[in-house]
């Protein structure tokens, strides 16, 4: 009897003991905490159960000739040191590349864990893919500097030549007729302008630019050969001045001579 009652009570503090663990288990998976780190890559996250600070790490990064000092987490990423990088350097993240100790370091891979300490020396090295990018687009940026320049110079020519063009259309608005040589040598001033606009490359916001100066060279010479028909109906004016003639006076002077 008491040896039947002594196998169920180890039964039961057994099923306890089990089912205790179980819980302590379930209860640890609840409190695991996971993050995403740069990369892409999703990591258990990490914690400082001791509460001491964690130590910041002077990483000594070199980039070709120039040398960087980076203060950086211990517990950082490389991923995160790019970050830091991408303000020293004007790299991208996607455009580095760290080795340390020989080895090419992915983003999410540690710094303490990789053996970075402090002082510690990393090589940066940019990626000839991203280098030839940048250099395309400098390129780019170059041409469209170069055009914007061009349109400008042709923006502040057909300024002056429209207000020409205004000065003629008052000139015949108000009845005075204006040398026929002057419209058409107006007409030719700015077809030199359309020429040059026709000239220049561009895109993007240079290029609305552009076909705004040329709808303004269109519209100018457009009046221009309105004017020059109106001009012909206008009357030459002539201008004539009668001159009033005066008699001279009699002499009537007399002169005394003396000896």
């Amino acid at each position: 009897m008491s040896l039947k009652m002594m196998r169920r009570r180890s039964n039961i503090d057994g099923g306890m003991r089990e089912s205790s663990t179980t819980e302590t288990t379930s209860v640890k998976e609840e409190n695991v905490e996971w993050e995403m780190r740069p990369g892409g890559m999703l990591v258990q996250k990490r914690s400082n159960k001791s509460g001491s600070l964690v130590p910041n790490l002077r990483v000594r990064v070199s980039f070709g000739a120039t040398r960087y000092e980076i203060f950086v987490n211990s517990q950082a990423t490389f991923g995160e040191l790019k970050k830091l990088l991408t303000a020293e350097t004007g790299l991208q993240a996607s455009e580095q590349r760290l080795i340390f100790r020989g080895k090419e370091r992915e983003n999410g891979e540690y710094l303490d864990m990789s053996g970075v300490k402090d002082r510690s020396k990393v090589k940066l090295i940019d990626d000839p893919s991203s280098r030839e990018r940048r250099l395309i687009e400098m390129r780019r940026n170059t041409k469209i500097q170069i055009a914007s320049r061009a349109i400008s110079d042709v923006s502040m020519e057909v300024d002056k030549l429209a207000e020409q063009v205004s000065a003629i259309e008052k000139s015949i608005s108000n009845g005075i007729k204006v040398a026929e040589v002057q419209i058409t040598t107006l007409i030719e001033m700015l077809m030199r302008q359309a020429i040059k606009l026709d000239s220049i490359c561009t895109e993007g916001d240079a290029l609305s630019r552009k076909n705004l100066q040329g709808k303004r060279v269109q519209k100018c010479v457009e009046t221009l050969d309105v004017l020059k028909i109106s001009n012909t109906k206008v009357k030459s004016v002539v201008v004539t001045t009668k001159w009033e003639t005066f008699d001279h006076p009699p002499n009537t002077a007399h002169w005394e001579f003396f000896d």
